[in-house]
């Protein structure tokens, strides 16, 4: 017997000896639900309650693991906009857990064939993945987020399953799974790489798109979202049937408990539903005009994300799906916080404009739980004024792809001068100058899941992507040579030290500049794709990280290890305001000076010529502040060379410095483990794209630490 139950909260929760199931379907005639049995049977009841647009019922003696869908009856007229069809089985957009996969077959699309205005009445159920009911209750212990400051954060992007894939450590049948990857070896591998914070590819539970399924293959990285407050199933090695929920609580438990955070990869920004000739798996069957953008005569969709579709995040209703599931994760999954596929989209507003200060990015702003974890936007989409870089407020930071470019292209010895470098490598104050985080605002990276791996980035002048079945044209173009002579697999000497190089000059770079550092997960051991810029659909030994490294590879590790330790270890790396230039009192030097390699302070015509390929940049360790007496840290002395010959660097004197202790120098295959002294004055000669890092002491020891 079916009772009305109540209409909130949305979705199936267990109460009272059962559960009670809403769905906000407002202009549906009946909403259906279809509960499954362990044999395979099912039955359907009719939701009896209705109010303010939700259908809501209360099932007795049904609890945690029961399958069930949506079957959802209303009017069948696309070219109004209206694309109800019971005879697709649809997931509930608020299921805490999804069992199943997604099969090709003609009757997942609500239409036929060419014609999306015919109706297509064949049943989807057998060939669809099933929502189920969850028991959310969990012992967190002494569960507490690391809350790491962002001068403290050092981020690792990286696909969960591909990380414990061949780890030898992890036993066989997790790998792979939340339980891989909580695992004391992966764990181990981050704290001594230095790592704060893991950002994970899409963990949601997401489905391939229906080209790919067509064509025998996967979506692999996850950007294909279909229930926004599931773990993903497939990850799970415990089982399928809520057990995916107290299995990712596990795992992220034990990163607290190591001091780690953990940052999802989300997308909101479309769904698997993609264009009006999609299949019809959840939102498009329930209201399909409040979750889409749609043109003008609400037909066809409205697209800025390149896959079919755009979420509407400004219909009140689909805002409160995006932010009742960001709640989830922080509050029931503990969470700390989101990076933000295609931001943009998310500010789109009816007329489809962006506005980066819109409903989304308001409402998490204000609201309590949301605006204190760590919020990183992707910028942009693919739409018109798309482009947002610098535009997303407090307290979001972004990805910065300026950074990204201008640094591959001084180490590849093709940017027009230093001084756009100049910005990049102290925060990008040219972007970011107005907001209050400063610096923090900007998320460095290299690589990222999308390119090049770093290993391949120096490798090949073009892409390699036959292996996705799409000729090739997939993928961003690459078509800037970094002098690598032959691409690829070679066993000349100096190739591959010039390539290992290279790799040291591109992490130390990110590692070291003003912002949040973020590393593309195994970039530190020299993982490559064989030149594969676009490894989306590769679920395979072209994705996985393989553990069985090379000494070379150990040195690649350590090495960045090292760097990640000085950036940590001195606050002249983890500052948050911008440098002036202006001189600090305590110290009697510039808090950042600018110096070419006779130690000469740079001119205009330095700064303005298109061929100065190299550049020292003089860090005081003090600032002009109120409490400058305890922002003092030791001065560093940076110089890069992107040249294609080696140089004298002159170590600068007076104020600036009595003694310089060489770091490191990327022109080696590993740092000094004793490191050697200079005096001021002295000269040192620097390798072509090579860079060098010394530790100053002044005049008056007495302002420097001991650290």
């Amino acid at each position: 017997m079916v009772h009305e139950g109540q209409s909130e909260p949305l979705g199936a929760t267990i109460t009272n000896g059962g559960t009670n199931f809403a769905v906000w379907a407002p202009d549906a005639d009946r909403v259906e639900l279809c509960l499954f049995t362990p044999d395979g049977g099912h039955w359907n009841v009719d939701l009896p309650g209705f109010t303010k647009g939700v259908f809501h019922g209360f099932v007795p003696e049904i609890g945690h693991g029961q399958e069930y869908g949506l079957r959802v009856h209303g009017a069948w007229q696309p070219d109004r906009g209206l694309r109800f069809n019971p005879a697709k089985l649809l997931i509930d957009p608020y299921a805490k857990a999804v069992t199943g996969e997604l099969v090709m077959d003609e009757s997942l699309f609500g239409h036929i064939g060419g014609d999306d205005l015919v109706f297509n009445p064949k049943d989807s159920a057998a060939f669809v993945p099933h929502s189920v009911v969850v028991d959310t209750e969990y012992d967190w212990e002494d569960d507490s987020p690391p809350d790491r400051p962002f001068n403290d954060t050092v981020l690792y992007e990286t696909h969960l399953a591909a990380l414990s894939r061949l780890h030898p450590e992890v036993p066989e049948h997790i790998r792979g799974t939340y339980a891989g990857m909580a695992h004391p070896a992966i764990i181990k591998h981050l704290l001594d790489l230095g790592i704060t914070a893991v950002e994970l590819l899409p963990v949601q539970q997401f489905v391939s798109e229906t080209f790919l399924l067509a064509k025998g293959m996967e979506n692999y990285w996850g950007y294909n979202t279909l229930a926004f407050f599931a773990p993903h199933s497939a990850y799970s090695s415990s089982g399928t049937h809520g057990e995916q929920v107290n299995e990712f609580k596990d795992m992220v438990k034990a990163y607290h408990r190591a001091g780690l955070e953990i940052i999802l990869d989300v997308v909101y920004n479309h769904t698997p539903e993609g264009n009006a000739f999609g299949p019809t798996l959840s939102f498009r069957g329930l209201d399909n005009i409040a979750y889409y953008h749609l043109d003008e005569g609400n037909q066809h969709y409205w697209d800025s994300t390149g896959c079919g579709n755009t979420v509407r995040a400004s219909h009140p209703q689909t805002l409160r799906l995006i932010m009742d599931s960001l709640r989830y994760w922080v509050q029931e999954m503990h969470v700390d916080g989101f990076r933000f596929d295609l931001a943009t989209a998310l500010t789109r507003k009816s007329d489809h404009a962006p506005d980066a200060a819109g409903a989304l990015v308001s409402s998490i702003a204000q609201d309590p739980v949301l605006r204190n974890v760590k919020l990183i936007a992707e910028p942009w989409d693919v739409g018109n004024d798309g482009y947002q870089l610098g535009n997303f407020p407090e307290p979001w930071s972004e990805w910065n792809d300026q950074f990204r470019d201008c640094v591959r292209d001084f180490w590849r010895g093709e940017s027009f001068g230093v001084a756009e470098l100049g910005w990049r490598l102290t925060g990008s104050g040219d972007v970011y100058w107005q907001h209050s985080s400063g610096t923090h605002a900007s998320v460095n990276f290299v690589t990222a899941h999308d390119g090049f791996t770093l290993h391949d980035l120096v490798s090949y002048n073009n892409k390699h992507n036959i292996a996705n079945g799409e000729d090739g044209r997939d993928g961003t173009s690459n078509n800037r040579s970094w002098n690598c002579g032959v691409e690829g697999a070679t066993t000349d000497p100096i190739i591959l030290a010039f390539r290992r190089r290279q790799m040291r000059n591109l992490m130390a770079t990110t590692i070291l500049s003003a912002g949040i550092p973020m590393l593309a997960s195994g970039d530190e051991l020299a993982r490559t794709q064989q030149g594969n810029n676009n490894a989306y659909c590769q679920n395979n030994d072209m994705s996985w990280q393989d553990w069985d490294v090379q000494p070379w590879q150990q040195e690649l590790y350590d090495f960045t290890a090292y760097v990640i330790g000085i950036r940590r270890a001195h606050r002249v790396f983890q500052r948050e305001s911008f440098l002036t230039g202006e001189k600090v009192q305590i110290v009697n030097v510039p808090d950042i000076a600018w110096l070419d390699s006779q130690a000469q302070i740079f001119t205009q015509e330095d700064w303005d010529s298109e061929h100065t390929r190299a550049i020292g940049i003089y860090l005081a360790g003090a600032i002009n502040t109120p409490q400058s007496q305890n922002m003092v840290d030791n001065g560093f002395y940076w110089f890069l060379n992107a040249a294609n010959e080696s140089i004298e660097v002159t170590l600068p004197g007076g104020d600036f410095g009595q003694e310089y202790q060489l770091m490191f120098n990327t022109a080696n295959e590993s740092h000094a483990s004793d490191p050697m002294t200079f005096n001021s004055g002295q000269t040192m000669e620097l390798e072509s794209h090579a860079m060098a890092l010394w530790k100053v002491t002044r005049r008056d020891p007495s302002h420097e630490t001991d650290a």
